[in-house]
């Protein structure tokens, strides 16, 4: 069983920045989509950002473009959020998550068909 564990939450200003990390055990090979979403109290988890390693495409919300940034270390079983420019609207519980496959961003930035996920890491912005 794949295990995923995120770090690098905590409360920052509007305007800062965080990188969050996400640690797998046990993780295959054959699952090639990595993924980061949020949820806020109320809503609905979010796709923010998810890469699909097979070609390095990457896909992310449009309320995250141009400030978030996903990257990966598969060989060291590592993946990563850096974060900038963060926003009020920003604060949620962050979780990464692993799939087999995504080649459209429907895919990518849906939380319905991901296989594994971690427990999360809170991300406070305040004003």
């Amino acid at each position: 069983q794949v295990r995923l564990v995120e770090s690098g939450g905590g409360s920052v200003q509007a305007g800062g920045s965080l990188r969050l990390t996400c640690t797998a055990s046990r993780y295959r090979d054959t699952l090639r989509c990595l993924g980061w979403f949020r949820q806020s109290p109320g809503k609905e988890r979010e796709g923010v950002a998810a890469v699909f390693r097979d070609d390095g495409t990457t896909y992310y919300s449009d309320s995250v473009k141009g400030r978030f940034a996903i990257s990966e270390d598969m060989a060291e079983n590592t993946m990563y959020l850096q974060m900038n420019n963060l926003k009020p609207e920003d604060t949620a519980m962050y979780y990464c998550a692993i799939r087999t496959y995504c080649v459209t961003a429907t895919a990518a930035l849906g939380a319905r068909d991901y296989d594994y996920w971690g427990q999360g890491t809170q991300v406070t912005v305040s004003t």
